[in-house]
């Protein structure tokens, strides 16, 4: 499989939360996706989740 550069994530959240979001990115200079990407980097690094590299992702079963 070839690798993907981003992935979709579509998700419904109360509209005062996607106003702060929306918020916030302008504050950070980020775009709302990127401020979410950081977020989730950020909790997965304070609570010991790894994530893994893209390539790492897409390796094909080496034939044994």
């Amino acid at each position: 499989m070839t690798p993907k550069k981003t992935s979709t994530l579509n998700l419904r959240i109360d509209p005062a939360l996607k106003e702060a979001a929306r918020v916030a990115a302008l504050r950070e200079h980020r775009s709302v996706a990127n401020l979410m990407e950081w977020l989730i980097r950020q909790h997965c690094d304070a609570v010991g989740i790894a994530i893994p590299e893209q390539s790492e992702l897409f390796k094909e079963p080496a034939d044994e």
